[in-house]
């Protein structure tokens, strides 16, 4: 950090894959510090998607402030663009009140762009948008994502065949831009930050015991009425399985459930590996944010002390001299 990052306040960050414990952790640095806790998650901004998200309770939000939750229309998108502007905003209010902001989620594409800037990347375009999902309908993703892989082989050996809405939009970029992702991802905006980023991560030391939380967390939500909770958004709203919060882990495999492609076995078994995918895709973007930013506190996020554990690593990111450095390791 430079002197002048030094001299601004701090800011905690609490990132981690889905089941890691971050809301637990989070509600348990809140009654040492006084923080306000800023979601870090492109799904809990979505109004009305509560079970299929894993939404705080009532409960857990009445205990800390939360900014950032039930924002946008479930008809709506909302960008890392908008994330940055609106988590910049919320820090300033939230030193300004003598608070400690606290960003806490597993959107590790909104921690990267609030670290590092914006790419200068073209708006959405919803006619090319609806041009790429009619012909994803007639040829399929994999299809889709094997032109990508002429235009822009680096980004194509980046994403899975079916990985819809990151192919779409590489596409769109491609399109609009007419030059790979990576020359487009280089010119970068740096608006400066209001606060010093202060970061720990949550990883497993045992994966499998993660895949078996995943595994009760989506059961959980199945019998909390998950199915009917996105019965009742398709008749309150006006969705199609292409829109980005239709495209949420679980609802994609709710919708199939719901349209009568898969049976209810189905949907448990894809729900499941869908989040188990989610889940190593964060790790991996984690593991790069470890190599990369010096200072990031790893945590395992199975140890049965992890919120005593988080307080700690908190309060030894803001209390660190600037002169002393410190240690990545997931044993702190």
């Amino acid at each position: 950090m430079t002197a002048s990052t030094l001299a601004l306040p701090p800011a905690l960050l609490l990132l981690g894959p889905t089941a890691s414990g971050k809301t637990a952790s989070a509600l348990a640095l809140a009654r040492t510090l006084p923080v306000e806790i800023i979601s870090v998650d492109s799904a809990l901004v979505y109004r009305d998607m509560d079970i299929g998200t894993a939404k705080p309770s009532a409960d857990e939000r009445a205990a800390c402030p939360h900014h950032l939750i039930d924002i946008v229309s479930p008809e709506d998108s909302y960008s890392a663009a908008q994330f940055r502007a609106d988590a910049t905003r919320l820090m300033d209010e939230i030193t300004a009140r003598g608070n400690i902001p606290l960003l806490a989620g597993g959107t590790m594409l909104y921690f990267k762009a609030l670290r590092e800037g914006l790419s200068d990347l073209p708006a959405a375009d919803p006619a090319l948008r609806r041009a790429i999902d009619d012909e994803a309908a007639a040829r399929g993703w994999p299809a889709l994502h094997a032109e990508l892989a002429r235009l822009d082989p680096a980004a194509a050996a980046r994403l899975e065949p079916g990985d819809a809405q990151r192919i779409q939009r590489a596409l769109e970029i491609v399109r609009l831009t007419g030059r790979p992702l990576a020359e487009s991802y280089a010119r970068k905006e740096h608006a400066p930050l209001p606060c010093r980023l202060l970061p720990i991560a949550l990883a497993p030391g045992d994966r499998s015991v993660l895949h078996a939380r995943i595994a009760e967390r989506f059961d959980a939500m199945l019998h909390a009425g998950f199915v009917d909770e996105l019965r009742q958004l398709r008749a309150h709203y006006r969705l199609d399985p292409a829109m980005p919060s239709m495209r949420c882990v679980g609802y994609r495999q709710a919708w199939e459930y719901l349209d009568g492609d898969i049976g209810y076995d189905e949907l448990r078994f894809k729900g499941i590996a869908a989040t188990r995918q989610l889940a190593k895709r964060q790790l991996t973007w984690q593991r790069q944010f470890r190599d990369t930013w010096p200072g990031l506190i790893e945590l395992d996020c199975l140890r049965p002390d992890l919120p005593e554990a988080v307080r700690a690593a908190a309060l030894r990111l803001i209390d660190a001299p600037a002169h002393a450095p410190l240690s990545n390791t997931a044993n702190t």
